[in-house]
Order: structure tokens, then C-alpha cells, then sequence
């Protein structure tokens, strides 16, 4: 009997154990991937500690996997998929593919929406088994251990910002400088975007210079954000990557007319925001979810032609525990992956 290892939770917020188990066999239109890489992000914690629901124990969680593909299901001839692709599954992964969103072709929010780790094992273990449609193929140049945080971190940020309205050219701010706001600005600069990294302190300049930025506010200046931002012209669009509803509301007053503000960051804190500062300049507030396995795809060649890559730690499976501890303290820089073989 074949065995490989897991790292799972048994009861919502308890530590994690590495267990053995069976390798299985993908059903129809499914694959068995083996990982070779997966970030820890904060996402993880709604189902280790039970925050949504519909959680079961144990939970593997896990939604940024890289790997390869080790076995095909049945029905995914016409995929082109074979044995041996190196593939990632990130938060989307799979669709129902029958609800209202799904027969729009708006799979990112499919209602029965499948998530590693939520809606089957993650990839916290050394095999996954993942449906079809959540597979994005990674491309050459980039490793495993680089690709996995894209499938998250990566894809939000980088379908945020080319889904806001702006245009090459056009001021962008970015708010907050860590797993999520890292990628944000590098993107935004080889997106052609005048960028603004937002952070808090002074010090946190010389690094969003590092990462390409051409301005930056300090949010704990006397400055307000906000009057910063239309010192440099008002931005077009602002991707708050903070999970902080105060600073992403701080940075409203910032945004031209038509300006648009994209939300990823996540704080169960209502944003303090006005009508009165919406409806005046046409100011739109918009939530805005991760992407589809095409999107995933789109984010790692963009990344790959432009030398984008996440700033990781890697540790091996056996310190999951510690990993995941290291994120929830927010002393990882900036994300923490497990790799194995």
C-alpha cells in the first residue's frame, strides 16, 4: 500500500500532526497532483478554526499548491492535460458549473465555489486530488516554490488591478506592503501604473522604492492619506491589500473622479465610508474575489515574462505547525511555503 504524509487539524484551532494515508485515485474529471509546494496564507485560518461554514474534521488546508500531475480521472481526455504537467490549484478550485454565475461565465463566483482545504484536502499534504477546471499550468521559469503563493496572493492582486479602471500611465496606490501588497506594487509598476505604496512608517520606504514604487506615504505622517494621494494628482485606482478596514477607509479621500477603490484585504470591521465622499466624484467601492484557473495562468506568465516573484521562507512539511504560527504573527516575510521532496 502506497502512503503519503498530511499535515491536518483535528479540531478547530488545535495544532497540527503529521499523519500517513493512503495515496488515493482520482475520480472522473479529476487528477491526483503530487505537490511539490504550497503557501500558508492568512485564508487558512477560516478553516482551521472553523469560520465558515461547513468545515469537517480533520482539515488539510492549503489553497496555493504547485505540483505535478501523477494520475488522470476518467472524462478529461479533451483537457490536454497529461502525466508529468506542472500545475497549481489556488483558491478557485473548481466550480459547480450549473448555478445563475456559472452559466455567465463568471466562475470566480459560483455559488457551490470549491476551495482547497474547505471543500476537499489541501495542500498541506504530499497529494491532492483536484477537479479539472481549477488546474492552471505553471510555465517554464518559474519554480514551484515561486508559483505556489501566486495561486492566491498573486492572482488577486494581479487580476485587481488589471480589472480597475486604469490605464497605463495613471497614478495607483497600493495600501499596505505585505503578502498581498508586495506583489501589488511590483505588479502595478510593470502594469505601467505611476505607483503609490502606502504603508505604515517612515522606514518602509527604501524597501517600496526596492520593489519599484515611485512614491511613498507613510499612514502615520500628519499628512492624512488621502490629501498625500491628491498631492500626486489623485489616484485612479487604489488596491487596499491591508486587512485593515481604518487604513483602507484613510485612503478614500485619495481617489480622483471615476477613481475606483479595489478591496482584498480582509477585516471584519465595517469601512467607515461616506456617500458624501462617493457621490460628488463618482468614487466606486468594489469588492473584488481572487480568479479563475485561467486567471491563476494568466498571473504566473505575467509574473514569469516580467521576473516577478514573491518574497517566500520555505520550511518542509514536518514545520507546518510553525509555519502556520510564524503567518498568524505576521513575522513571516512575506510568505511562508511548504516544500517537499
Amino acid at each position: 500500500m502506497s502512503t503519503y504524509r498530511v499535515a491536518q487539524v483535528t479540531a478547530a484551532g488545535g495544532p497540527f500532526e503529521i499523519v500517513e494515508r493512503e495515496v488515493p485515485r482520482p475520480g472522473p474529471r479529476h487528477v491526483r497532483i503530487a505537490v511539490e509546494a504550497c503557501g500558508v496564507c492568512h485564508s487558512d485560518s477560516f478553516f482551521v478554526n472553523a469560520g465558515v461554514p461547513g468545515i469537517t474534521f480533520p482539515v488539510v488546508p492549503g489553497h496555493e499548491i504547485a505540483g505535478r500531475i501523477e494520475e488522470l480521472g476518467e472524462g478529461i481526455e479533451d483537457w490536454g492535460w497529461q502525466i508529468g504537467d506542472r500545475v497549481e490549484v489556488g483558491w478557485f478550485g473548481g466550480s459547480c458549473g450549473h448555478c445563475k454565475p456559472c452559466r455567465q461565465g463568471d466562475f470566480i463566483v459560483c455559488e457551490n465555489l470549491k476551495t482547497p482545504g474547505r471543500s476537499y484536502d489541501g495542500g498541506f499534504g504530499e497529494q491532492v486530488i483536484a477537479p479539472v477546471d481549477a488546474l492552471a499550468r505553471i510555465p517554464e521559469g518559474l519554480t514551484s516554490a515561486d508559483a505556489a503563493p501566486l495561486g492566491c496572493a498573486g492572482v488577486t492582486t494581479f487580476n485587481g488591478l488589471r480589472r480597475s479602471p486604469a490605464e497605463p500611465g495613471d497614478l495607483v496606490a497600493v495600501v499596505g506592503l505585505g503578502g498581498l501588497g508586495h506583489l501589488g506594487v511590483k505588479y502595478a509598476v510593470a502594469m505601467g501604473f505611476e505607483t503609490v505604496a502606502v504603508a505604515r512608517g517612515a522606514e518602509k520606504g527604501d524597501f517600496a522604492k526596492q520593489l519599484g514604487a515611485h512614491h511613498y506615504v507613510d499612514s502615520t505622517a500628519a499628512t492624512p492619506v488621502g490629501e498625500a494621494l491628491q498631492s500626486l494628482g489623485g489616484a485612479r485606482a487604489v488596491l487596499a491589500t491591508a486587512g485593515n478596514s481604518q487604513a483602507i477607509t484613510a485612503a478614500v479621500d485619495g481617489l480622483a473622479p471615476r477613481g475606483e477603490l479595489v478591496v482584498i484585504g480582509i477585516d471584519p470591521e465595517p469601512l467607515g465610508v461616506s456617500p458624501l465622499q462617493l457621490l460628488g466624484k463618482g468614487r466606486v467601492v468594489r469588492g473584488h474575489p481572487s480568479g479563475t484557473a485561467q486567471d491563476v495562468q494568466d498571473t504566473m506568465e505575467f509574473s514569469a515574462l516580467h521576473a516577478i516573484r514573491p518574497t517566500i521562507e520555505t520550511v518542509p512539511l514536518e514545520e507546518a505547525d510553525a509555519a502556520y504560527q510564524k503567518m498568524l504573527n505576521g513575522a513571516a516575510r512575506f510568505r511562508m511555503v511548504l516544500t517537499y521532496g
